[in-house]
């Protein structure tokens, strides 16, 4: 699965996913830095990547269908450090293989995982 990871994560999120075996390019990389949610999903509609977050704007359904997208991953741990997220990622790696992420959001919290299907507008 190829990822974007938005410019509020940890370089070494990116870093995990790549190695991982999931391609993975930054926001920062693209020169995408400041841009607003939706052409920041736009671009990862464009190219098939899931997009990887912190930004809670995701969350909002109605905003951004999860049918739409190739996925949409949003990280909410009570504490926001890099030594967290990059743990959170880490715990999601091995989630990759065994359940489709296309169509969905993923809430990842401390202790647990919501999904939320894909549904039809």
């Amino acid at each position: 699965m190829l990822f974007k990871t938005d410019e509020n994560l940890p370089k070494s999120a990116a870093g995990l996913l790549t190695a991982a075996g999931h391609p993975t390019m930054r926001v920062d990389e693209q020169g995408m830095s400041g841009f607003v949610d939706e052409a920041v999903i736009a671009v990862c509609t464009v190219e098939q990547r899931a997009l990887l977050t912190l930004d809670t704007d995701f969350l909002d359904s109605r905003r951004f269908p999860p049918a739409r997208f190739a996925g949409i991953i949003v990280l909410r741990p009570k504490r926001q450090s890099t030594r967290k997220i990059v743990d959170m990622v880490q715990q999601l790696i091995p989630l990759l293989d065994a359940e489709s992420l296309r169509g969905k959001l993923w809430i990842i919290e401390d202790g647990r995982i919501r999904i939320r299907p894909e549904t039809t507008e």
